[in-house]
């Protein structure tokens, strides 16, 4: 005689199935490591180490994404807890975020306030063409924050239901980021000054170099949301996966204004 045995959850959390996915992101992860010490060091099968450590990581995060993606919208384990949850970690990784752009700008900033001897005791140092804060970086913040408002747009379109109006300002979103990503690489290519030309020119390239990375990840996850609302995977009440996206293009935003204010017009005083 078989015997049916019924479970009955009797609570809101989220009790994730048994994954291979942490071991092997973790193994992936130590293969990309590797290979590029290695790589680095001039060591034979150094780069092919780096490539296959790299595709294998991407593997990875688009493999246990597409599970994560699979339990909040089909099997339906995403919670009004959980997703209060995912909100919380969402937010501590931004924090963590901002603390890493802190360090470059205390770094400047330690700089400017106090040049030293070697730099001609002034600041910009001398030989530092700064860029004009009114021409080309002007325009991308002004692109940048015309985006912050589309992806904005976006969110209560999609709170409100109109798909077709969401789609449009997630577009709109991509091609924004899009145009700003190319007029940094226009500005990078005519700098008068390269990441070697001392404090400033390594305080400048890493803190808006960085940005500009965070800048393209941001826009992946947006074409990502994209995809997804195309595909009818975000309802009214039940879109964390886009909420993630606009919190990250948000802190993108503030980010970008303080190297605004900082780097461009506070650098070329």
């Amino acid at each position: 005689m078989k015997i049916k045995t019924y479970f009955t959850q009797r609570h809101a959390f989220h009790l994730v199935d048994p994954s291979s996915m942490p071991i092997l992101t973790a193994f992936s992860s130590l293969t990309l490591v590797s290979g590029g010490v290695m790589y680095f060091h001039g060591y034979v099968g150094g780069f092919e180490t780096t490539l296959l450590g790299f595709f294998s990581v991407l593997s990875c995060m688009f493999v246990w994404w597409r599970d994560i993606t699979r339990e909040g919208s089909l099997e339906g384990c995403h919670t009004n807890i959980v997703q209060l949850g995912l909100r919380y970690g969402v937010i501590l990784f931004i924090v963590s975020e901002v603390m890493f752009f802190f360090a470059f700008f205390w770094a400047f900033f330690a700089a400017s306030w106090t040049p030293t001897i070697e730099i001609g005791n002034i600041w910009p140092p001398k030989g530092i063409q700064t860029f004009n804060c009114m021409e080309v970086p002007l325009v991308n913040t002004v692109i940048l924050l015309t985006s912050g408002a589309t992806i904005t747009y976006a969110h209560h379109a999609i709170t409100a239901g109109l798909k077709l109006e969401a789609l449009w300002g997630l577009v709109l979103t991509v091609v924004l980021a899009v145009i700003f990503t190319c007029f940094q690489a226009f500005e990078y290519i005519n700098a008068d000054f390269r990441i070697s030309d001392g404090i400033y020119g390594s305080c400048f390239y890493m803190a808006t170099g960085f940005h500009g990375f965070h800048v393209f990840i941001g826009t992946i996850f947006i074409i990502v949301s994209l995809i997804r609302l195309n595909r009818n995977q975000f309802t009214t009440r039940h879109h964390f996966g886009f909420e993630a996206a606009a919190f990250y293009w948000h802190f993108v935003d503030v980010v970008w204004l303080f190297l605004y204010v900082a780097v461009y017009f506070w650098g070329g005083l």
